[in-house]
């Protein structure tokens, strides 16, 4: 199905994208594969502001993503791999959209305009990190042309995660 993609804007996460970010994932769905339950407002804050450091320092992170009415709808971007475990040193590509906001592109949208902000920062590859089970966002993995590699154990979980990648030294675009 080809169809067009809606109009998204990425932006540096702020302070007040906090709240928003708090609110819009305050979802039991949403939240299925983060964890099971919406995250307090503390954990937003400080996810934007080390966000506002990766965009500093490395010139990307996870931005805020925008409808075409301003409202925020959730983040996609990429940042270092945050775990001890799984690809440690490598940049992680990833989305996560208000419960409203699915079916309708936003995710393939941001994440493709994420790939080319990476390219233009001389970020070789990405990977992304998806639960089995997680088939909306494997379907986007595959839309950015990403290919499933490895399985990493889960730490805390009876299940593995699973690691797609893709180079972005080859400019093709599917």
């Amino acid at each position: 199905m080809n169809r067009a993609l809606p109009v998204v804007r990425l932006r540096v996460p702020t302070d007040e994208d906090a709240i928003a970010w708090h609110r819009v994932f305050d979802d039991p769905d949403v939240m299925e594969f983060h964890g099971g339950r919406p995250a307090e407002l503390s954990v937003y804050e400080e996810l934007t502001a080390r966000q506002r450091r990766h965009d500093a320092e490395l010139g990307f992170c996870l931005w805020t993503m925008v409808d075409e009415s301003g409202r925020v709808i959730g983040f996609t971007g990429a940042q270092p791999w945050p775990q001890e475990w799984g690809p440690r040193g490598e940049i992680e590509i990833g989305w996560r959209l208000g419960r409203e906001f699915w079916g309708k592109g936003y995710a393939t949208a941001a994440a493709q305009m994420t790939l080319e902000r990476l390219r233009a920062a001389g970020v070789p590859s990405v990977v992304a990190m998806v639960r089995p089970g997680n088939e909306r966002s494997i379907a986007v993995t595959k839309r950015l042309g990403m290919e499933l590699a490895e399985r990493f154990p889960h730490p805390r979980l009876s299940e593995d995660a699973l690691c797609f990648r893709l180079d972005l030294t080859n400019d093709y675009r599917k």
